[in-house]
């Protein structure tokens, strides 16, 4: 049955959720703002069975046990199968990506808000990693902010497990999977194996995209990355990066396993 054709709001109403709004849309589905008895607002992300992969509500559910200790993950709360569609239940967070900075050059963060931020998201690797399991799939729209109303903070919260997995040992080989400018060189080799550095990498990248609202390397398709990347010994100082101290850090996250 074709997506476009779905009531996706009735569906909801079905699933006995008050749909408030659709947040966004995909190959996967679609995602909508909605009220839930239990948990009142959520995010309430639909996907058709035979597109859902068990692997992702694996993976939030063993994040589901670590993000109580750590506000900077985001929440998975239940899921439940509908008709045709697998539903997941996912904390909501009520401003926007990393996007609303990065695709904006009019926007310059004030220094103490980025390093906030910095280190609201590197906690929230640190912890995701501590689960065992590799994002693969790091990227701004993949980093959600969120202010609980009357705070006047904005939280980051890393979201979308679609494509984590447990880190590999020795002998499973990865699946092509990442969003292109922000993968890392290793990624691109068929014989690579997952490792923790390609989430540090593109978190590395993410970092780079706000600061300079451009990418490093951001070629037209999958080759011309892979052979601009293979050419490419490191990644330059870009003029908008003036701390030496931030650049150090970024250096060292960009640094390449290949």
């Amino acid at each position: 049955m074709n997506s476009s054709f779905v009531d996706f709001e009735e569906l909801l109403r079905q699933s006995e959720f008050v749909p408030i709004r659709p947040l966004g849309h995909g190959a996967f589905g679609i995602v909508y703002e909605a009220y839930d008895r239990e948990y009142g607002i959520v995010a309430v992300k639909i996907i058709q069975k035979k597109k859902f992969d068990a692997k992702e509500l694996e993976a939030a559910e063993i994040i589901h046990k670590y993000v109580q200790k750590c506000p900077f993950i985001m929440d998975h709360k239940y899921s439940k199968p509908i008709k045709q569609f697998q539903i997941l239940i996912l904390e909501y967070s009520n401003t926007n990506t990393l996007n609303l900075f990065a695709k904006q050059p009019q926007i310059s963060l004030p220094s103490y808000i980025l390093r906030t931020l910095m280190k609201q998201i590197l906690e929230g690797m640190r912890v995701f990693h501590n689960t065992g399991l590799v994002h693969r799939d790091i990227k701004c729209d993949n980093i959600l902010l969120h202010c609980p109303p009357g705070s006047g903070c904005i939280y980051a919260k890393i979201s979308d497990f679609g494509f984590a997995k447990k880190e590999d040992q020795i002998h499973e080989q990865t699946y092509f999977a990442g969003t292109l400018p922000f993968m890392s060189p290793e990624q691109f080799h068929k014989s690579a194996f997952i490792s923790k550095k390609v989430d540090i990498y593109a978190l590395g990248i993410t970092f780079y995209k706000v600061i300079t609202h451009k990418f490093p390397v951001n070629e037209r398709n999958i080759e011309e990355q892979k052979k601009k990347m293979a050419k490419l010994k490191c990644i330059e100082r870009p003029q908008e990066i003036k701390d030496g101290i931030l650049w150090n850090l970024l250096s060292q996250m960009l640094e390449s396993n290949c």
